[in-house]
């Protein structure tokens, strides 16, 4: 039994609880929150016996063997890092951190207290995804990877009348690329590595955030075209191009389906059963690595998720989004 704690009292916890819960092996034994009372709140709705309003007396409890991150991205790294030195593991929300510098800091917290830490991208995990590295070599040599991941944000509304939310906000590390653009990229990285040139441009809203951005990246045989935004909707599937057919892929944030659509006209659908609740499968992942005494993942390694941050530190660089984060 692994004896999760949870930090981050919100409804990506709640689900990432829900998607645990199938397996066996979890437990969720504490919950942090800034005030006591949202912390039994929250305890009494998900069956955990403790609660925290101190990062460190939890980090330094013998109730927990791992922890959950999902605060704001900007907490990321300093709440990872305390419970890695308490030899707690560490499954942290996507973005992981903020910028490479965070991210090497704990990797090296990781390391040095020989615990797993893992970046929880959760697509990487989905039998879709895996379906489509299985079949990739049937559309021969891959020539282009477009991904779309654009949804207007709930919170948008409240941004354009004046409200700075959490999600619109520098302060936290947020921002289009970062909430969703990622989906794009580590699906990229996770197929083919790290490119050879990023060009990247964005709508930069006044907040200092970007609301929208397109990345082109080039590889020595093939290039991948990227869209995301928070501030409009787009309904296009994904796609992966090689010289014998084409991939076409329902959701990269989410692959449940895809399917192959070759040169001759001939058809081939790929489909894989996936669980209703897809957090399923990184949590599978995480709690098997610590039962196997992994200290990193074989799929969301510490170099995919390092060639994602050095491909968004880029991007953000190209954009103007600039970070408190970055300054220290």
């Amino acid at each position: 039994m692994i004896r999760f704690g949870i930090i981050g009292t919100n409804w990506i916890t709640e689900k990432f609880i829900d998607a645990a819960s199938k397996i066996e092996d979890f437990q969720l034994a504490a919950v942090y929150s800034r005030t006591k009372e949202k912390a039994k709140e929250f305890a009494e709705k998900f069956g955990a016996s403790t609660t925290f309003t101190n990062l460190e007396e939890m980090a330094g409890s013998d109730e927990i063997d791992a922890v959950y991150i999902a605060s704001p991205n900007s907490f990321h790294s300093l709440q990872a890092i305390l419970f890695l030195q308490n030899k707690k593991h560490v499954i942290c929300e996507k973005p992981i951190c903020s910028n490479q510098k965070e991210l090497s800091a704990m990797i090296q917290a990781a390391e040095e207290n020989q615990v797993l830490l893992m970046e929880a991208v959760k697509s990487t995990f989905m039998p879709g995804f895996k379906a489509v590295q299985d079949h990739l070599h049937k559309i021969g040599d891959v020539r282009r990877y477009f991904a779309s991941y654009c949804q207007y944000s709930s919170r948008y509304d409240a941004y354009k009348e004046g409200t700075i939310l959490n999600a619109f906000d520098p302060k936290f590390s947020n921002g289009s690329l970062m909430d969703i653009g990622i989906y794009c990229i580590y699906p990229l990285v996770a197929l083919f590595g790290k490119p050879q040139e990023i060009k990247a441009s964005g709508l930069l809203l006044d907040s200092g955030i970007d609301g929208q951005g397109s990345i082109l990246l080039k590889y020595e045989d093939k290039d991948a075209v990227i869209m995301y935004s928070k501030i409009s909707d787009s309904f296009l599937p994904s796609e992966i191009q090689g010289e014998k057919g084409s991939m076409i892929i329902d959701r990269i944030s989410a692959p449940e389906k895809a399917e192959i659509r070759y040169r001759s006209g001939e058809v081939e659908t790929l489909v894989n059963e996936t669980i209703e609740n897809s957090m399923y499968y990184e949590a599978k992942e995480f709690i098997e690595l610590i039962q196997n005494g992994e200290v990193e993942s074989r799929v969301n390694t510490f170099a995919n998720s390092m060639i994602v941050m050095e491909i968004m530190d880029e991007v953000r660089k190209q954009v103007g989004v600039v970070f408190p984060a970055d300054q220290q």
